[in-house]
């Protein structure tokens, strides 16, 4: 290889990741905006699509972004911080210390179901496939970083299915095989997410139903339980989904004992979904005696998949952790952590989270599964345009990060206009909604919600503490990102609002919009001289690579 193809090579990479340098070839696209029902999208088209680059702030000065309601999505500006005199006052001030940090950041992402592999697919012209994989995954997009991919079928599958079927009452799984819909919709997309994200993707698993011959009830929805004499089947059955997606190519960071089991748990709870109840006797007999030791015995090649309990709503995390680990202790061995859904959170506060793993160093909260429009109590389902939809993004993204919760996972990364397709009928909102008919897609107010803090918020990030002077009621949540630099991320769902962001003795002055989303970045000003090194070899590259 040639010295300067060399060089061109180091300094792509190194800016991929998101140095102190930009790379050349990304650039910001403005928002196609078009005016809908509820608000405004932005639209994408195989020769167009909207793009936001980060840019990392330079010393003495903090780079914001803003999307409102009245249509600015991810606006760039560049500002000067101010020196601070000690001994002033102002209002309005969010103090921003480093010195106190709390839980590490995992990362952000969406759900790979059949219905998003579908909606995706449909598009036809890779051109627009691949805007919709950029914008989701891509350095030019929100720069997702873990995936949620079911184990088998969901209610957004166009069938009920699972794997081995057939023969039944085979415990040996001698014909365990993935689906039509691995292989056609969720692999090719994850794969590309893979290709076009700069840091690793986390892959999330969990199964709604097993094969219908392990279950008491014969069924893939209602009321139900596993049988006992399938309970270390139902172990292979995990081991053997993470060997043929490692064979493809992707590797699982952590899978589930089950999806939302309280459900089929209870008699007179009504469901179409697919699913499987556990009772906790039944569950602390499978992961001691079962799963656990099929993933972490010597002959595993999987002893580093994360066990994760629960994956249901957010108040069951006192049952499907606190109670369980406390009546069934030994089970913390193998047990990394606890997944909770949005659903029903306004009855339950979300300090339930943070004092879950009080007591349980090294053990982690990771949120799984959000959709807008999926409540009895939403009228509309799928609601385009929304702006009050992406509110309700932040602030479940904002309570559970506020509540020492380590990952935020959306559902469906893309459903059609209809919120569909599902098998049981079921219509929900997203964040992206295709139009396959007309070559487009909508990128909805929620898609930018989410990019706030997953576009500026690195995984190994920390959050901070924020002292509020003066008693401002906006909402904020501020993190230490692994490139010595502090962002800050600010909800106003009020009327325009002066704001002062304090960073040891300086500042940062700001007029935040009337129902905005804001991220603030600037650098971690006590530590500067650790950047000269980087931005050093940034000017170095530059004149290798252009000479």
């Amino acid at each position: 290889m040639e010295l300067r193809t060399y060089w061109a090579v180091v300094f792509t990479v190194f800016t991929t990741w998101g140095g102190p340098c930009i790379a050349a070839d990304l650039i910001d696209r403005p928002c196609a905006a078009r005016q809908v029902k509820s608000g405004q999208v932005c639209v994408c088209t195989a020769e167009y699509c909207d793009t936001i680059t980060r840019q990392p702030p330079e010393s003495g000065t903090f780079v914001s972004y803003v999307s409102s309601e009245e249509g600015l999505r991810f606006h760039k500006t560049v500002g000067s911080l101010k020196h601070y005199a000690k001994g002033s006052s102002y209002t309005n001030v969010l103090e921003l210390d480093v010195g106190t940090q709390y839980q590490a950041v995992n990362g952000f992402g969406g759900a790979v179901t059949d219905a998003a592999g579908i909606n995706w697919k449909n598009l036809t012209d890779q051109r627009l496939m691949d805007h919709l994989i950029q914008s989701y995954c891509g350095d030019s997009g929100i720069q997702y970083n873990m995936l949620r991919v079911p184990i088998g079928g969901t209610d957004f599958s166009t069938r009920a299915y699972a794997y081995n079927e057939l023969p039944e009452n085979d415990v040996t799984l001698s014909n365990f095989t993935l689906a039509y819909e691995d292989y056609e919709y969720k692999i090719p997309m994850i794969k590309a997410c893979m290709k076009a994200a700069s840091a690793p993707i986390h892959i999330l698993s969990a199964t709604w139903s097993p094969p219908i011959w392990m279950k008491t009830n014969n069924a893939y929805s209602g009321h139900s339980h596993l049988r006992k004499e399938y309970r270390q089947t139902y172990a292979d059955y995990h081991y053997k989904f993470l060997e043929h997606y490692a064979a493809e190519g992707i590797p699982v960071w952590g899978i589930s004992i089950a999806n939302e089991p309280l459900y089929a748990s209870v008699n007179y709870v009504p469901t179409k979904i697919n699913n499987m109840g556990w009772t906790l006797d039944a569950m602390s007999e499978y992961v001691l005696e079962n799963l656990g030791p099929t993933l972490r015995g010597n002959n595993s090649d999987f002893k580093h998949v994360k066990i994760i309990a629960g994956d249901d709503l957010r108040f069951t995390i006192t049952l499907f952790w606190n109670i369980f680990v406390a009546v069934y202790p030994e089970t913390l061995e193998y047990l990394d952590g606890a997944a909770v859904h949005y659903y029903m959170s306004d009855y339950v506060p979300a300090a339930i989270l943070s004092q879950a793993m009080k007591d349980y160093p090294g053990k982690f909260v990771v949120a799984t599964e959000i959709s807008a429009g999926a409540l009895p109590s939403d009228t509309i389902t799928v609601d385009i345009g929304s702006w009050s939809r992406a509110q309700l993004y932040v602030n479940d993204i904002m309570q559970n990060f506020g509540n020492d919760v380590i990952g935020w996972l959306d559902w469906n990364m893309c459903l059609n206009t209809e919120g569909k397709p599902s098998y049981i009928g079921a219509s929900v909102d997203s964040p992206i909604l295709v139009n396959a008919e007309d070559g487009e897609f909508y990128k909805q107010p929620m898609f930018y919600a989410i990019g706030h803090f997953s576009k500026f918020v690195p995984r190994g990030s920390r959050r901070i503490k924020v002292n509020v002077d003066c008693g401002t009621k906006i909402q904020n949540v501020a993190f230490l990102t692994p490139y010595n630099t502090v962002v800050v991320v600010i909800h106003n769902e009020g009327p325009e609002e002066n704001v002062r962001l304090r960073l040891g003795d300086e500042e940062a002055e700001l007029l935040i919009n009337a129902n905005s989303i804001t991220t603030v970045e600037m650098l971690n000003s006590g530590h500067q001289i650790k950047l000269f090194f980087p931005v050093f070899l940034c000017y170095i590259f530059y004149f290798i690579v252009l000479m």
